[in-house]
């Protein structure tokens, strides 16, 4: 039996078979999204094939063409290695039964010289904690879009050095029609008896059926264009693997030190990840350009310096400028440059000599990494990685219901790079994080000899930007929201002929760069007495709330019965809280939420009800925490009182032995992070 598993699909959107196709292309181009112990696929070649008269291999080839994405960096060479490689295969496969061994749906239509399309890719296994990747594995996919299959032949290399086709482990996916709005999704395997496993780049056949044949027709039917590009769409997967985790092993070390209260795992491979797709960037432009001299750089806003730390060490020349000195500076050596400045987006923070800028989660500076790149030389490039929501002025404001706000802001960012006279390209980067799109101005679109011309194109942006931002004013604006123009362009709204050059030293007088000593107003600085106060009300707040909401439990064999008080709305506890405790409050980011937040020990904020929180619930530890998680919950262990073992009439939900908390004076146990600061410093 060579059908692995079929599943029904139910087409209620008419997105079949094209849906389809989009959901064998996902598997084709990001096999990590289904397969986690892949890091990815480099597609070698892609192009169409031909079956002669009687089965035979057509000598016509048809030019290979990559996907819209990846097509620039198919070198020529892969249609020639597409071709013989195809000629290979044909011959490797028996004639009859349309090339493919039965029980697979064969190549086969009523036009004899039908048209196949076919790719070359190569999957590229994710690193092993325990050593070093799997050896990437190459495949020939082939899809046979009349009959509705696509056709897997993994690849090896005999002893002459030529592929052979891994005949145990082909595999086919195959769409069918049944009736009405009823379709089926198969996976067949002709020699399943033979199937090879390595638990990497050849899943086990349950695998194939259960989990990636679920993914398949789950992603056939859904309509969800994504308003973002493919993951590394700009360079090439398998360089990027290689290059990641030899950094990532060159720099892991920095978890283990990080001083800063920021998390270190995800900073620091963050930084790595950025730190890698910035470095096969920039090779890859070496090689266009024919250059030989690395890039040197500026990173605006480099906060921690990792970032610039890692490009040091790797060869590349630069600085990374912040407006606040961190703890981690110190650790770094004189080969890391850092310097901790203010920086005025102004005729006094041009880098003429410098090939890069780069803004890296660069909040307020973000619109203005674009500005600076185009007025600082006509060869200055630049890598932006936007966060916060920041316009020139100040935070920015959404002009748009129909995007979300994050597509509109990277819009907005693009659309600067394009009014500074760059065409700009889009990314995003494979790191832990929600924000993830980049916009990299790497080529010019006008000649040098339009400088001035693009300078105050570029001033008449900037001017029109701010006439926006003033709700009250006495010049009528209009606004025009078509395609990359979230431009507000006044009546009237030509620049004074002298404008651009009285501008002065500093390009807008009103922008307001980040304090220099970072104001902490997340309710952590309150005084203590007050948070206990506040703590202590809202708890007796939800305790005599009617009803009561009492909780049933054994300890010890006997009946317990612990009052859990009722849940309020964050509007209901407002109400019922001091006009004075509120305007306090007020100045914190997030104010009462917030608060009652940061005091997870007593309260439990879920869709804006608060609730006290029962850590009988509570789900333990998972041993499958990385490492420094584990170690700072083993710090914290006993290192506070418990707050229901003093305050709550009932007590602590939990024996002693159980609560992560001290029951009374005698369990405390002294924090073991104060030693860890004192050994690093």
């Amino acid at each position: 039996m060579g059908l692995v598993r079929t599943v029904g699909v139910r087409d209620g959107g008419a997105a079949l078979p094209r849906g389809f196709w989009a959901a064998v292309r996902v598997w084709l181009e990001k096999p990590q999204v289904a397969n986690r112990r892949l890091c990815g696929a480099a597609i070698e070649a892609e192009g169409t094939v031909a079956l002669g008269e009687g089965g035979e291999e057509s000598p016509r080839f048809a030019a290979v063409r990559g996907s819209e994405e990846q097509g620039k960096r198919v070198a020529s060479a892969g249609a020639a290695e597409l071709g013989l490689l195809w000629r290979e295969v044909c011959t490797q496969l028996s004639p009859r039964h349309g090339h493919l061994p039965p029980p697979l749906t064969p190549w086969a239509g009523p036009d004899p010289r039908a048209e196949l399309r076919a790719m070359l890719r190569t999957l590229l296994p994710r690193a092993s904690p325990a050593g070093p990747p799997a050896p990437p594995v190459k495949e020939l996919a082939v899809q046979d879009v009349y009959n509705g299959t696509v056709t897997f032949l993994p690849l090896e290399k005999n002893s002459e050095g030529k592929y052979e086709i891994k005949k145990c482990n082909i595999y086919q996916i195959q769409l069918v029609y049944i009736k009405g709005e009823e379709w089926s999704v198969s996976v067949v395997a002709p020699f399943p008896e033979d199937w090879f496993s390595d638990g990497i780049a050849y899943p086990k056949l349950a695998w194939l059926g259960n989990e990636l044949l679920s993914k398949v027709a789950k992603w056939s039917v859904e309509q969800k264009p994504s308003e973002f590009k493919s993951t590394l769409s700009l360079i090439s997967v398998a360089k990027y693997s290689k290059v990641y985790q030899d950094l990532k092993g060159k720099y892991k070390e920095m978890v283990k030190v990080w001083p800063e209260v920021t998390d270190p795992e995800k900073f620091v491979y963050e930084d790595v990840a950025i730190a890698t797709y910035l470095l096969i960037l920039w090779e890859e432009e070496r090689k266009e350009k024919g250059l030989t001299k690395k890039q040197s750089f500026v990173d605006l806003g480099c906060g921690n310096g990792l970032l610039v730390h890692i490009l040091n060490n790797e060869g590349h020349s630069g600085r990374g400028i912040d407006v606040r000195r961190r703890k981690i500076w110190d650790m770094y050596g004189p080969g890391t440059h850092l310097e901790e400045s203010t920086i005025m987006p102004g005729d006094a923070h041009l880098f003429p000599d410098t090939d890069w800028l780069i803004g890296n989660h660069s909040d307020e500076l973000t619109p203005w990494i674009p500005v600076i790149a185009a007025r600082s030389s006509y060869s200055c490039c630049y890598f932006v990685l936007p966060c916060c929501f920041f316009d020139f002025y100040g935070k920015y404001r959404r002009r748009q219901s129909k995007k979300t706000q994050y597509r509109e802001y990277l819009d907005f960012v693009a659309q600067v790079g394009f009014v500074c006279g760059f065409n700009v390209e889009e990314d995003c980067l494979r790191i832990p994080s929600t924000k993830r799109v980049s916009l990299i101005g790497k080529n010019r679109t006008y000649p040098p000899t339009e400088h001035a011309l693009i300078n105050k194109q570029i001033a008449q942006y900037i001017s029109n930007r701010q006439t926006c931002a003033v709700v009250l004013c006495d010049r009528k604006v209009a606004c025009n929201h078509k395609d990359h123009s979230d431009v507000c362009k006044e009546v009237d709204s030509e620049l004074p002929e002298n404008e651009t050059e009285t501008a002065g030293t500093i390009w807008m007088p009103g922008f307001q760069p980040r304090e220099k000593v970072e104001q902490i107003r997340n309710c952590a600085s309150l005084p203590r007495d007050f948070v206990d106060d506040v703590v202590l009300s809202v708890a007796n707040l939800l305790l005599n709330a009617a009803p009561q909401k009492s909780c049933y439990d054994m300890h010890d064999g006997n009946a317990n019965t612990w009052n859990q008080g009722e849940s309020l709305s964050l509007k209901e506890v407002a109400e019922h809280l001091n006009k004075e405790i509120l305007k306090r409050l007020k100045s914190e980011y997030g104010g009462l939420q917030t608060l009652l937040k940061n005091n997870h020990q007593v309260f439990e904020v879920l869709n804006g009800r608060v609730h006290i929180r029962d850590w009988r619930k509570e789900k333990p530890s998972r041993k499958t925490k990385p490492e420094v998680k584990r170690r700072l919950s083993s710090e914290a262990f006993k290192t506070r009182l418990c707050w229901f073992f003093i305050h709550h009439p009932d007590g602590c939900s939990l024996p002693s032995e159980s609560c992560p908390y001290a029951h009374g004076t005698e369990e405390l146990r002294q924090s073991q992070k104060i030693k860890k600061k004192k050994h690093i410093q």
